[in-house]
């Protein structure tokens, strides 16, 4: 049996070929070991105070940042649930009918009392000229009702007249009748004269009476023909707003703005018909525009009319626009909505709820800049 081939390595132990020592044979197990490497121990390593320098850098700047934001939110109500707010002016016509004039293009600029559109108006110009000849066919009543009152008049004096005269002739025919009846005692005068002056009497008494009536009747007709006058001046106001108002519907025709600001949502064409009430494009006017900030109720115990505030505007990042509180709302927004929540009905859940601030904007050069609708968020300073 060969035995395993070995050498020499510099420290003066055999190793096999592999580089192990040999291991003992049966030949070589009385042999005396061989001598041991000795391996020096492995020294501790320092450790880095970088770690801890970074920790406690860590926690300086976020101890400083909370107390920032501790100190920040007790002198300041912040949101983001908050908006610019702006006047809307929805343009309806008042009567319906075809549009024959579009004046307006979509985001058109507009100043107040501006043609916007027309409508067809020939129908309105017939019922003015209808309305003005009812007019005057009234005032021609009331001129003849007038005339009417004068006549009557006349022969109401005329039979006052009539009435003396036959009361001056039955007195007269009573003092000859009882001339002759004296006469005709003392046998001074015959019975013919007798009976003519009795005659003379009963006639007289007849025409006084009718000459009466004739008079009541046309006090009658005088006061009948008082009324066909006041007939005929409410006749006359009558056509009078008759054709005011068909004026008026004429004004009808021609759409103006209400307000100064810039058309949107337009959704009507040159020849549509429209309906009175028809909502045909709004103007939205950009000239008075403010901020409504929805607060959560338990923001308002610091919140006070007139305190100043911060706003940033989404579309302007950087840019800080400033402004004041108007007026807080008298209630939640839950009490506007078209179901609003009834707390004494089912199970309660509490919700914060939240009221709507006003926050006027001063009207200078960023002013002109916001939009209605724009997201934005509001700092209101409770303490200077």
């Amino acid at each position: 049996m060969q035995a395993p081939e070995t050498r020499s390595n510099p420290g003066g132990a055999p190793q096999n070929q592999d580089g192990r020592p040999p291991q003992s044979s049966p030949m070589t197990a009385g042999a005396p070991p061989a001598p041991t490497i000795p391996v020096d121990q492995a020294k501790p390593k320092k450790r880095s105070p970088i770690p801890f320098i970074i920790l406690g850098i860590i926690v300086l700047v976020a101890t400083i940042f909370g107390y920032s934001k501790y100190s920040y939110g007790q002198s300041h109500i912040t949101t983001d649930n908050a908006q610019v707010d702006g006047n809307i002016s929805p343009v309806i016509p008042k009567i319906a009918g075809f549009v024959t004039d579009l004046r307006v293009k979509e985001n058109m600029s507009v100043k107040k009392g501006d043609t916007l559109l027309k409508l067809d108006d020939r129908d309105l110009i017939i019922r003015v000229k209808q309305a003005e000849i009812a007019l005057r066919i009234a005032q021609a009543n009331s001129r003849a009702a007038g005339t009417g009152s004068i006549t009557t008049s006349a022969n109401t004096e005329t039979s006052k007249a009539n009435i003396e005269s036959a009361r001056v002739r039955y007195n007269k025919a009573q003092q000859d009748f009882k001339r002759y009846d004296a006469l005709l005692t003392e046998k001074s005068a015959t019975q013919q004269q007798y009976d003519n002056a009795k005659a003379e009497v009963e006639t007289s008494k007849a025409m006084l009476e009718v000459a009466q009536k004739q008079y009541s009747a046309t006090g009658t007709t005088n006061s009948t023909a008082q009324d066909q006058i006041s007939i005929a001046r409410i006749q006359i106001d009558q056509r009078q707003s008759e054709l005011e108002f068909a004026k008026l519907q004429l004004s009808y025709a021609i759409v103006i703005a209400q307000a100064d600001g810039n058309v949107n949502k337009k959704n009507v064409q040159l020849g549509q018909y429209v309906q009175a009430g028809q909502s045909l494009f709004s103007i939205v006017q950009n000239d008075d525009v403010w901020v409504t900030a929805n607060l959560k109720e338990t923001q308002l115990e610091r919140l006070n009319i007139g305190q100043p505030v911060e706003i940033e505007v989404d579309a302007y990042s950087g840019e800080k626009f400033t402004g004041r509180v108007e007026s807080i709302s008298a209630a939640t927004g839950a009490k506007f909505s078209m179901l609003p929540p009834d707390n004494a009905s089912g199970n309660f859940v509490k919700v914060v709820q939240r009221v709507s601030v006003r926050i006027a904007v001063p009207k200078d050069e960023q002013h002109k800049k916001l939009r209605a609708g724009m997201n934005v968020n509001v700092a209101i300073i409770t303490k200077s």
